[in-house]
């Protein structure tokens, strides 16, 4: 890996691209501290540090620190992603949508970006309203109004909560098309390891106290770090495992030629799905959350269903409910998250369509028949392994609930370092591509 960022920065036109990615990461970073007009920073600080441990400190992970300065980039890259995933979703029961998803031309690919830019502006939009309305009841707003900030207050809140993620937009597809890495995962990547300094931090407090080294501070701070490569290690493994089903294709001539012949193989990942399942059970198991904290903020503190379906609800990033919610939210979890792999696997790899297109191209599967045959030996051995990856996800995603007995408050959870590790596998893979091209084109040059 470190052979291969060396080499990137010694070719010229991959240096370009790195250099290019890093200065709009800088402009990123730099808008996460710019907070949106008409808000008191010392009445939002003192109104963050009362929510730490519920749904805002899970956003605030996301986001790089934005949502907490309520910057311009509090929303993050995530109506975005929200988008996306209503789209790949409307394009299993709409058929024109499915269409020109699979078409797979540039004109294809720019309408569908098109429609998806269009729905998350309207995401955007619902969603920078429910900010404004569960924060206008604090006094974090500078207004003189003594029933709360006003109309035009709001409405500049709003627009500038969704001018910062457009803003994003444009920055994620920049990287992709000018930098290095897919630019939307770039952005959730930086934010998530911008919380890494904390965590450092966090476990120097253990070892280093205001009485002294404290020994069993160094045992805790060397099992956390022992754990935590330990889970890098398993992601990666996970993350690049696969399952090889040999292909081979018979013989046949055409005129004086032959074709054929070869020998292939189809790439069966462990974890298919990557981490599209977690974003679908986070959003699936915090969305009532949401809609309380906006519409019921004052039900919250009570002991009736909807204070009990909030603390259910934000179970998965808070240590203030009690075991019983905790255990389950994660049951529930655990078993959304099985679900949906299952779900988002069979959306992005059809056995039956599989089978089909080797029997059209004259090829099988060394000791199982053309056709059904195959269709069902691809099912079964997919589903074997959807099983592995979909329990894997799962005890990563519920690890820190599994781990709530302590006292402990870091910022990388399972979840983040999944998504840490598969952003930076990706890019190096990228690195490695666009060195590789460079290096047959100055061939060819020669």
């Amino acid at each position: 890996m470190f052979k291969t960022i060396q080499n990137a920065f010694k070719t010229p036109d991959v240096r370009k691209r790195l250099f290019y990615t890093l200065l709009l990461i800088v402009v990123f970073r730099f808008g996460c501290f710019i907070t949106v007009p008409g808000v008191d920073t010392f009445a939002l600080r003192e109104a963050m540090d009362t929510s730490t441990g519920s749904l805002v400190s899970l956003i605030d992970t996301i986001s790089g620190g934005a949502f907490s300065n309520l910057s311009i980039f509090a929303m993050s890259i995530t109506p975005y992603i929200t988008a996306s995933i209503v789209i790949q979703l409307l394009a299993m029961i709409i058929p024109s949508l499915e269409k020109l998803m699979k078409e797979g031309g540039e004109t294809s690919r720019a309408k569908v970006n098109k429609y998806t830019k269009v729905l998350a502006l309207v995401l955007a939009l619902i969603e920078a309203m429910g900010i404004f309305i569960s924060y206008q009841s604090s006094d974090i707003f500078k207004t003189s109004l003594a029933d709360g900030p006003s109309l035009l207050t709001g409405a500049l809140v709003v627009i500038s909560l969704i001018a910062g993620t457009s803003i994003l937009m444009w920055l994620g597809e920049q990287i992709t098309n000018k930098g290095v890495g897919n630019g939307i995962s770039m952005i959730i990547f930086i934010g998530i390891i911008s919380s890494l300094p904390s965590g450092l931090v966090t476990l120097w407090n253990l070892i280093v106290t205001e009485s002294g080294v404290n020994t069993v501070g160094i045992v805790t701070a060397f099992v956390i770090l022992l754990g935590a490569i330990l889970l890098v290690a398993g992601v990666v493994f996970v993350q690049q495992a696969e399952r090889k089903i040999p292909v081979q294709y018979a013989k046949k001539v055409v005129g004086r030629k032959m074709y054929g012949g070869q020998n292939t193989h189809i790439p069966l990942k462990l974890a298919m799905a990557g981490v599209m399942p977690i974003i679908f059970a986070s959003s699936f198991m915090t969305f009532p959350a949401m809609i309380i904290q906006i519409f019921a903020a004052d039900k919250i503190g009570g002991a009736g269903f909807l204070a009990g379906l909030y603390k259910f609800s934000i179970a998965t990033s808070s240590s203030s409910v009690g075991w019983g919610y905790s255990l389950a939210n994660a049951l529930v979890y655990f078993l959304l998250i099985v679900g949906f792999t299952f779900f988002y696997t069979y959306a992005t790899f059809n056995p039956d369509e599989v089978a089909t297109n080797i029997k059209q191209n004259g090829g099988f599967i060394p000791g199982i028949r053309a056709g059904k045959p195959t269709a069902d030996y691809l099912k079964n051995t997919l589903n074997k392994l959807t099983v592995f990856g979909a329990v894997f996800l799962s005890l990563i995603a519920i690890l820190p609930m599994l781990l709530r007995f302590s006292s402990l408050n870091l910022s990388f959870g399972g979840t983040s370092i999944l998504i840490v590790v598969g952003v930076a596998l990706e890019t190096i893979q990228q690195l490695e591509s666009l060195l590789v091209m460079r290096h047959y084109k100055g061939f060819l040059e020669k």
